[in-house]
Order: C-alpha cells, then sequence, then structure tokens
C-alpha cells in the first residue's frame, strides 16, 4: 500500500502576477509556501514546453525546449539583464483573469531580446557555456528550428520555400548558421534562462519536501524540431510530412472523434533504434519533474490512426502499439521512474494488462464516476490504491460548470447521494471530500474548484481553437478560507505530507 498523499493543479501560466502570464517569479514561489502550510506533497503542472497551435502546451516546437513565457522579468532586473524603465508602459494585457496570448507574444520578445544582449555584458557566461554544453544534443536542433522557422515568417518546416534547408542538407546548414547567428544566439539564451529560473524554483519546492508532478504529451507536433530532424522516426510520406496522423475515435463526448493532427511515430523504426528517443526524452524530463503524468497512455497499446488530409477522425482505426517492449527498454537504460499513467478514453483489457505490468498509477476522475443507470469505472469506491483521484483534469469542465451545465437532475440526485452532500455543503467542497477520502493513494485537487469558480474558469475545451489556455488565478482569490478547507480536508483523510510534519515536530 502506498501512502496517502495529496497536492493541487495549477498550471504556471495560471499564476498571478502583472505581466500577463503566470511565470517562474515570486508568485510561484508563495504557491509553493500556499502548499507547505496546507500539508501538501505534490504540485501538478501542465507540459512546460513552448506553445504554438492554439497555444496548447500540448503542441510544441520541441519535446525537450521550455517556454520562454514563463520567464520572469523581476528576476532578470535582479540579475541586471533588464531595467524597471523596461518594463514600464509595456501592454500584457488588461485582464488580470485571462492570459492574452497575442499581446504576451508581441510584447515579451523585444525585453527577452535587450535581456540576451546585457546578458553577455554582466550574465554568468561559464554557467551558461555548460549549459549548452550539457543540452547540445537537443538545443542546437531547436535553435536551429525556431532561427529558421522565424526566418521564414514562422512557417512550419514543411511549408519552407529551401528544400535544402527543409531537408537539412549539410551546405543549408551551414549557410543558415552563418546568416541566423543573433538570432540561434537568442534562442540559447532565453533557453538557459528558462532552465535556470525553473530549476532554482523546483529546488525550492523540493527542499520544502513538495515534488513535482509534470506533464508528458505522448506525441509531438508536426511543427517542431523533433519531426524536421528525426522524419525516420515517424510515418511519412516521400516529401518527409506526415502520412498519419493522430486522435481519437468518436465517442459520447465528440460525435466526429477528435483529429489532434500529431504525426504518428514509426514504432518499428523506434524499435531498430532500441527506442533511444524516448530514453533521452524522459531522462531530460525527470530533470524537470520529480514525477511524469504521461498524456494519452492508452496510445502505447494501441492508437488512433488517421489519414493525413482528414477532416475529423471519423475515418481513423486502431493500430497496435509497442506495448511493454518500450518501457522495458526504458527501465533497462533509466531504472524504475516514478510515472503516471493517464489512462483514460476507451480502455480494453490489453490497457489495463500494460498499466499493470508497468506498476505505473492509473487514473480515476470524479466527473465521470455518477451513472445512475450503471457502474463507472470511475467510481471511488473500485478506485485501488495504485492511482490518482481528481475532480477534473484540464479538460474537463470546472465541477461547478459541469454540475449546472453539463449533468441531468437524475445524475445531480445520484452525485449528491453517492457523496452524502449536505444541504448547506456546495457541489465543490463534496466532490473535493469525495476524492480525498478514496482510497487512491494520491488525491489531486484542481485550483479552480478549491476555489469554486464556474465554466468560465475551465482550462481547455477539446477540439476547439481559441480561448483556451487562459485562465489566470488573482492574488485575492486565494483566501484563507480556501486555505483553511485544503488543510482541513487533508487531515481528515490522512493525507499530510509525513516529511513536513516530521520537520514541524524536528522545530
Amino acid at each position: 500500500m502506498k501512502k496517502r498523499q495529496s497536492g493541487v493543479l495549477m498550471h504556471i501560466s495560471s499564476l498571478p502576477g502583472k505581466y500577463g502570464i503566470g511565470s517562474f517569479g515570486q508568485s510561484a514561489y508563495d504557491f509553493v509556501d500556499f502548499l507547505v502550510r496546507t500539508k501538501q506533497r505534490y504540485w501538478q503542472i501542465l507540459p512546460l514546453g513552448t506553445t504554438s497551435y492554439g497555444d496548447s502546451p500540448y503542441q510544441s516546437f520541441s519535446a525537450f525546449a521550455g517556454n520562454t513565457h514563463f520567464i520572469d522579468f523581476d528576476i532578470l532586473v535582479d540579475q541586471g539583464l533588464l531595467e524597471l524603465c523596461d518594463l514600464e508602459g509595456v501592454d500584457f494585457g488588461s485582464d488580470t483573469q485571462k492570459v492574452n496570448y497575442e499581446k504576451i507574444y508581441y510584447a515579451r520578445r523585444p525585453l527577452l531580446e535587450k535581456a540576451v544582449q546585457r546578458f553577455f555584458e554582466v550574465g554568468d557566461i561559464d554557467r551558461f557555456s555548460h549549459f549548452c554544453e550539457e543540452n547540445a544534443t537537443w538545443l542546437e536542433l531547436f535553435v536551429e528550428y525556431m532561427a529558421v522557422k522565424e526566418y521564414f515568417d514562422n512557417l512550419s518546416w514543411v511549408e519552407w520555400p529551401d528544400e535544402d534547408i527543409r531537408t537539412r542538407q549539410t551546405n543549408a546548414l551551414k549557410h543558415y548558421r552563418k546568416e541566423l547567428e543573433s538570432s540561434l544566439t537568442y534562442h540559447r539564451v532565453t533557453q538557459y534562462l528558462f532552465f535556470d529560473q525553473w530549476l532554482k524554483l523546483k529546488q525550492y519546492a523540493n527542499e520544502q519536501h513538495i515534488e513535482i508532478v509534470g506533464d508528458m504529451p505522448i506525441y509531438v507536433s508536426a511543427d517542431s524540431a523533433d519531426m524536421w530532424a528525426q522524419p525516420h522516426l515517424f510515418k511519412t510520406d516521400e516529401q518527409g510530412r506526415p502520412s498519419k496522423v493522430a486522435g481519437c475515435p468518436p465517442d459520447d463526448f465528440s460525435e466526429k472523434g477528435q483529429l489532434w493532427g500529431n504525426p504518428i511515430y514509426d514504432w518499428e523504426a523506434m524499435e531498430r533504434d532500441s527506442y533511444q528517443w524516448w530514453i533521452e526524452r524522459l531522462r531530460e524530463s525527470f530533470k524537470l519533474y520529480d514525477v511524469v503524468r504521461i498524456d494519452h497512455f492508452r496510445g502505447f497499446e494501441s492508437y488512433w490512426e488517421i489519414p493525413a488530409g482528414s477532416e475529423t477522425a471519423e475515418s481513423g482505426e486502431w493500430v497496435k502499439g509497442p506495448g511493454y517492449k518500450l518501457f522495458a527498454a526504458v527501465k533497462e537504460k533509466l531504472g524504475d521512474l516514478n510515472i503516471i499513467a493517464e489512462d483514460l478514453g476507451f480502455m480494453t483489457d490489453e490497457v489495463i494488462e500494460l498499466r499493470e505490468r508497468t506498476g505505473f498509477p492509473g487514473m480515476k476522475i470524479l466527473q465521470f464516476a455518477f451513472n445512475p443507470k450503471e457502474e463507472s469505472i470511475d467510481s471511488p469506491h473500485l478506485a485501488p490504491n495504485n492511482s490518482v483521484i481528481y475532480t477534473g483534469t484540464h479538460d474537463n469542465n470546472t465541477v461547478l460548470g459541469w454540475y449546472r451545465s453539463e449533468i441531468d437532475d437524475a445524475t445531480r440526485e445520484y452525485m449528491a447521494r453517492y457523496t452524502n452532500r449536505k444541504e448547506y455543503e456546495t457541489v465543490p467542497h463534496a466532490m473535493l471530500r469525495t476524492i480525498f477520502g478514496s482510497v487512491s493513494y494520491m488525491s489531486i485537487a484542481t485550483m479552480q474548484d478549491l476555489l469554486e469558480l464556474d465554466g468560465r474558469a475551465r482550462m481547455n475545451l477539446p477540439s476547439t481553437l481559441g480561448g483556451n489556455w487562459a485562465w489566470r488565478m488573482t492574488t485575492e482569490e486565494l483566501t484563507p478560507a480556501v486555505e483553511r478547507e485544503l488543510l482541513d480536508l487533508t487531515r481528515i483523510y490522512r493525507r499530510e505530507n509525513q516529511d513536513l510534519l516530521v520537520e514541524t515536530s524536528e522545530k
């Protein structure tokens, strides 16, 4: 039996702050302190990769690079890389509860360019050089990709007019490395600043006995350094473009399925390479996180493959994935890893068998548990100890939004009876109380549900573009009452961070 623990799901972008989007600055350190005071063990976040298509952290230009939107400007001021006057009058967006991605995209770049320029005057060049050497295998591919991509008006590599650089011919690479030297430098330094700030924040969290649960998308974007540099690892046509793309089949949530558009891996090619790309990806991920949640775990057993160019996911078919062979290769090289399997969606006996063989905990979503007519696999009374339970994920509505607009009266009544909800008790509290009282060893409270926010605070609506990934918490919303509620639930259901209790008693 694993020890009972709990945590909070809150992405970096959702932290409060004055520069349009959450960052690795003081509000992040304050959030760690909040987790400490409420005796949590885990801070779960979404992927830290660069955002591109639809502002989604699940569509990144690299499986390894970091999102420079999270670089904190106040830290750069303290380091002498920016001056306060540089930040005066900059329009990052006036809505403190929503990220305006268009505004921060244009507002942040000139400031980061100034910081890069000053870095070579006052920065730690030795540490920067060490960072570049240590991360050269992925860093140089990424900076080359971004520099050329920007040179061609941010087009994806499959649309670059120069075929030689599209196919990474030696002479073309030499030409663009020389031609775009300043852009290469910009992307190297900003990646250094990202990792420098994030790893210091992670170290602070770990010193307070808080572990970071990171999120790894199973797929990469077609518009990425990964596919540009290694198209042989993907299913492609004669021009190197994706011939098959990823998605989900039609179901109760989407009658036409979900067309994600990510390129599909050529698992046979990856097996011939002993899954080296995945081994490196996981090795790098565990430098960033203490626990890694692998998104769409079922895709390793079988995945929904859709012909490129399809308008919906309906034309796809199930294709067998690598199965346990991948995880056996990873274990041989990296040992036992602290991984959570996001095993949601269409489950089969084969997927369950794969998850059980790996030993990874699966996930339970309470919003899926309340079917008055038949039992759900997400019901807390069916959850094993080796599982992680949530009220909902980033793809779900908030509990309040779900309760008000997504279920009928019969489901509401069943939910009230199942949770033994009292007349005076709010719906979010009843749901949180239920997951904290479950047998699952890890219980994760979504921040929006702790704050009892409605559907306007939803993080993502799958299969839609625009308006997603934008919710932000304000400083005023994190009240002492919210803190007391989380601490109370944690204590009642014996989920206190034992390391924090030991430290407190020693003091």
